[in-house]
Order: C-alpha cells, then structure tokens, then sequence
C-alpha cells in the first residue's frame, strides 16, 4: 500500500484520536492506532478496550488497500516534528513494516497485522436517536464533567448522566459532595432516554469537539452510545445501572440569597484559602447586611486569614462553611459578572446559579457544606 498525506493534518487526526489510548494496556495493540485505507481515503482508529473512535481523512495517489496497525507514541514524536510537507506512506503488506518519505529523509518502522486489532462488539439492541449541535454537548459536558466522581463501589456517579426527554436535555454530574445539573430546551428525542457516559468518552468528546461545528448524532442501544459527528465516530460502553436521585437533594426553598461580584468573590477566596487547614481547607462564609466575611484559619500552625466582600444580601446574619477549592471551582464555571448563592440553613447544601436566565439554557450547581468548629 502507498499514499500522500499532508503532514500537519494527519499529526492532528491522530493526536486527537490517541487520547483515548490508556497508559497500559491488558492487550499490546491497543497501544496502536489502526490504519484503513480504502477508496482514497484513510480511517484511524483508536480504542482502550471499552471506547473506540474512528476518523478519516483524505489521502493522495491510494495505491492499494488494507489495514495495518502502527505504535500510536512512536508515529506522533515522528509526525510532530514535521513542517507542512507531503508525507509519502509505504507499507508492506507483507511484514506490515512502513516507509516515511519525506522532503529531506526517509523512515522506517514496523507494525502489526490489521485484522489483530479488537473490534467493539456491535450486539447491541437499538433504541433510538437524537441529535445535539456540537456547541450544547460540549458546553454541557464542559459545566458537569469536573464533577464527575471516581467512586469504585457507586460506579453510577463515575460518569455523566443523560436524560433526553421529548422537550430538553437534561445533563447531571455528582461527586456527593457537589452537583451540576445543565439543562438545555433546544435539544429532545421522539422517546424519553436515559444512559450515562463513562468519564474517558466525557473527556475525549470534549477534547475533539473543540474543533467540530457539525451536528451531533447520538446513537444509543442498551449496553453502548455512539456519537457521530462530521468523519469523526466514538462508540463506548455505557456505565450500567441506575442513576441517583438528583432531584431529591436539591434544596427547593431558599429564602437566604446572596447575590456578589463573581471574580471579587473568587479572588478573596483564592487569597484567603491559603490559610485554610490543608486537610480541610475549610473556608468559612459569615453573612451580613450586604457583606460576607471570608474566612479560614490553621490552628496548628496559627495562621488565619478574613475578609469582607460587599455582596447583595439582606437576611438574617448567618455563617456556612464550604471545601474553598470546590467552592471556587464552581464560581469558575459561572459565565456572567456577578453570581448569586441561595441557602436555607448552614446544614443544608447550598445552590450557586447565574443570576442572569438564559432563554434555552439552564445551570444549577450545588455544593455540600462543611461543618463549623463553632
């Protein structure tokens, strides 16, 4: 088999494609990636054994056909340091091993039979479609994947819940300790469906989505989810089992709302937490007539730190304490100036919203407090 191809695209195909490859492996060639050629064209593919993604990209002068499978690490450090040039491509069919040509030199390496690399099985009942821009999935994995937890005895947390109904999509993550729930009304399916992505997909998709403005069309069955989008396809395995009951913890009556500049109120907590204990890196929020204290103490070490923000606010005076990277992490995720913070009692978990409603689009947050050594 003999082929050109542009240096740069190809390094880009693979590089974004190889994500997926695990460090270490229970099979060797799945440190490969997969070539196909066929048609004048080239199909990579890569998988970990339980995720596969398949992309192609044109290719020059297709002399033959077949697959054949290089070492992923290898043919990257060689590709990515090539300028813009045309590569030629030889491989023997024979011994699988490969030619490189370049303007200035040729190399060579050897790879394995094609027909080696495991398939993803495909005995999968279907149960439908729907489509999603690929804008809304990668903002929706985008707010929730941070809070995706990696639980091994509730495995059902270990990923990102979807539930597609005939008017919205509703997208949640938790960790116990936090929550997001995205919601989005531009997006529905002919049938109510629900599955949950594992977190290796979650965070390829969002690696190789950046790039993408095609709609997303997402194929799911009883055991695996595929999500196809331009020349681009990623099938995975789905996390089986019965979501948790997300709608139960969260608070529906908050009379306490806090309503404060978004990047003052991160920065005096990035300030403030760094005298927070390290094992519990508590911070703690006491509220006023329009100001919140924020404050955070070492005993051992008798370092503390305070300091007070205007906010909007005129409730009774209360004090709750939160994990501070947690805390700024979800003051991160807000994309408007100011963020709003609405609690019932110091006990009960704590909301954190945009105070702006988007017309299609809906973000809650909610965030576990932590008990005040009071």
């Amino acid at each position: 088999m003999k082929f050109n191809v542009s240096s740069t695209k190809l390094f880009a195909q693979l590089q974004a494609i190889s994500r997926i490859i695990a460090p270490k492996n229970s099979l060797k060639i799945l440190e490969d990636v997969l070539f196909e050629l066929g048609d004048n064209m080239l199909t990579m593919t890569a998988s970990d054994g339980e995720t596969t993604i398949h992309t192609s990209l044109d290719v020059e002068n297709l002399e033959g056909e077949g697959k054949v499978a290089f070492g992923a690490k290898l043919m990257l450090e060689t590709l990515k340091e090539f300028p813009e040039q045309p590569l030629t491509f030889q491989i023997d069919n024979q011994n699988f091993s490969l030619n490189i040509t370049s303007s200035n030199g040729t190399y060579s390496l050897v790879g394995e039979n094609g027909d080696a690399y495991p398939q993803m099985a495909s005995e999968d009942k279907d149960l439908g479609s729907f489509t999603m821009s690929a804008e809304v999935l990668l903002n929706a994995i985008n707010k929730t994947l941070f809070c995706v937890a990696e639980d091994e005895f509730r495995p059902v947390i270990n990923g990102v819940y979807f539930s597609v109904q005939t008017d919205q999509a509703i997208v949640v993550a938790t960790d116990a300790h936090r929550l997001v729930r995205y919601i989005n009304t531009s997006v529905s399916a002919e049938q109510p469906v629900n599955f949950i992505l594992p977190k290796r997909p979650a965070m390829l998709l969002k690696n190789v989505l950046n790039k993408e403005s095609d709609e997303v069309v997402i194929t799911f069955g009883e055991h695996n989810a595929q999500f196809q989008f331009g020349r681009t396809t990623i099938a995975c395995r789905q996390i089986d089992g019965i979501y948790p009951n997300y709608s139960a913890i969260i608070p529906q009556v908050n009379e306490y709302k806090v309503t404060v500049d978004r990047q003052t109120i991160i920065n005096a907590c990035k300030r403030v937490a760094v005298f927070a204990n390290t094992s519990s890196s508590l911070l703690k929020l006491a509220l006023s007539e329009n100001t919140v204290t924020v404050s955070a103490q070492d005993i051992d070490f008798s370092t503390s730190a305070e300091e007070m923000v205007s906010c909007s606010y005129s409730g009774a005076p209360m004090a709750i304490g939160f994990k501070a990277n947690f805390l700024i992490e979800m003051f991160n995720q807000i994309e408007t100036e100011e963020v709003m913070i609405e609690l019932s009692d110091p006990q009960r978990a704590a909301l954190i919203l945009s105070p702006e409603n988007n017309e299609k689009e809906d973000v809650l947050m909610l965030l576990m407090p932590m008990m005040l050594n009071e």
